[in-house]
């Protein structure tokens, strides 16, 4: 940007100097300051999801049943593989078990996909599996019941429970349970006849095996970004919004992303977030393809989220620290932006059409001893963080700015000079607590705007 803008920016300056304490009105909680994961390659590492089942591991569904969990793929030698572990973090064993050692005589054997296992009322088991179905020639979603965890599961009925053949078939089952009612959570297989795929909320009784009233969709196919792909639903119930986790994008390679929408009412409508909540580069590359999420509820007060990715010929389980910032999610390892302009400012002032800047507004003239941005950040669980902060850097040479988290002193964030409207990057390393946290950016030397800032 021209010397002129520089000028410019003094003398607007100068008509706020007289200001205390000039603060920008952004209401502190989720609205103005919901994170949003995004995906930029800037080359640093993240904290990364741990490589829980190594091979092949896919559509992980995990479950805690007693004091064990327990974990079941998508068939891989075995219609349904069985793991086990006593800690949500592992380590996990493979059993060799095929939970699932006969599919129902309507259904055949190699396309059995996506396991979901629930403990019914009476303390039995229930498995919803997708398979091949004989006729009409679609996969589509069958259930079995057990008497433990691991199976055997025997099928039940002589057909499948779920089955639209005019709507492509049904795959990705789920279960759903509030207030004493039962819910079986689907997608329409339209992918397969070259429509848009829906997710559909059914109930059922509560053994799980009879459709009760009508189906709801909740969620529909609409974004370029899901490439006409919308699958593997998972809904979970957070204070008061109901989150539905869902895979978009094409799983055979690194475009499958995870993402999620929001609801405070159970049929909806959901709106999905504005963009997806782990992608491989939203991982810095650390899960190649990270879709078919589940979520498991507090093991030592941290929910966990556990997602497949390609490694090799497979697709491997991962899990991350899952954590609520107010009622959405976010996962640690997953580079989350804030806009600054967002932020609570002092002494400096937002700055609209910044061409080529996050969403078009910084915040500018953050000149002055008392200048100052502070920036709430939301992390699932405490440490070492990494801040990369989206810049420009206009004065003649390198400027600073002082940097404190929730308080206490982080030392000098240093930027070098890029020219105004030129937006750059710099890493800085902190220690975060869980939950929110504030970091202040004030003024060091020179001058420097600021677009965003993103932790992961």
């Amino acid at each position: 940007m021209p010397s002129s803008f520089l000028i410019r920016s003094r003398k607007r300056a100068i008509l706020v100097a007289g200001v205390a304490a000039l603060v920008v009105a952004t209401t502190l909680g989720w609205i103005g300051t919901r994170p949003e994961a995004v995906a930029e390659d800037i080359g640093i590492d993240a904290v990364p999801p741990q490589l829980a089942i190594s091979g092949n591991f896919p559509d992980p569904d995990v479950s805690k049943f007693g004091d064990k969990y327990y974990a079941y793929s998508t068939n891989s030698g075995r219609n349904v593989p069985v793991a086990t572990s006593d800690s949500a973090t592992g380590p996990w064993t493979v059993t060799g078990i095929d939970a699932l050692p006969n599919l129902g005589a309507w259904a055949t054997p190699g396309r059995t996909w996506a396991p979901d296992v629930s403990r019914r009322p009476d303390g039995s088991y229930l498995l919803y599996y997708t398979a091949h179905s004989v006729n009409p020639d679609r996969q589509c979603i069958g259930a079995a019941v057990a008497s433990a965890p691991t199976g055997p599961f025997a099928p039940v009925g002589s057909g499948p429970l779920v089955c639209p053949a005019n709507e492509g078939g049904a795959i990705d089952a789920s279960t759903f349970s509030e207030d004493g009612r039962h819910y079986l959570i689907y997608k329409t297989d339209a992918n397969a006849i070259g429509q848009p795929p829906i997710v559909y909320l059914q109930e059922t009784s509560a053994n799980g095996l009879s459709l009760i009233g009508n189906r709801v969709a909740i969620l529909r196919n609409d974004q370029a970004a899901e490439r006409g792909i919308l699958e593997a639903p998972v809904l979970v119930k957070q204070g008061g919004h109901y989150v539905l986790f869902y895979a978009g994008g094409e799983y055979w390679n690194d475009s499958y992303f995870t993402s999620y929408a929001t609801s405070t009412s159970l049929t909806g409508a959901y709106t999905k977030a504005y963009r997806p909540l782990v992608t491989g580069a939203s991982l810095d590359g650390a899960v190649n393809g990270p879709g078919g999420a589940d979520v498991v509820r507090g093991d030592g007060g941290v929910d966990s989220i556990f997602f497949h990715g390609h490694v090799g010929g497979g697709r491997s389980m991962y899990r991350a620290d899952l954590g609520w910032a107010g009622d959405y999610p976010v996962v640690r390892g997953s580079r989350v932006r804030y806009e600054a302009e967002r932020g609570t400012l002092n002494h400096c002032s937002v700055r609209g059409n910044a061409a080529g800047a996050s969403q078009g507004q910084v915040v500018a003239y953050i000149d002055y001893g008392d200048s100052y941005v502070d920036i709430r950040v939301f992390t699932p669980s405490a440490g070492g963080h990494t801040v990369a902060v989206g810049f420009a850097n206009g004065s003649s040479a390198g400027a600073t700015h002082r940097l404190s988290v929730n308080g206490t002193n982080a030392g000098v964030v240093t930027y070098p000079h890029t020219g105004w409207d030129n937006w750059k990057q710099v890493n800085v390393n902190v220690t975060l607590s869980a939950g929110w946290n504030t970091l202040r950016f004030a003024h060091g030397s020179a001058f420097t705007e600021l677009d965003f800032i993103e932790v992961r």
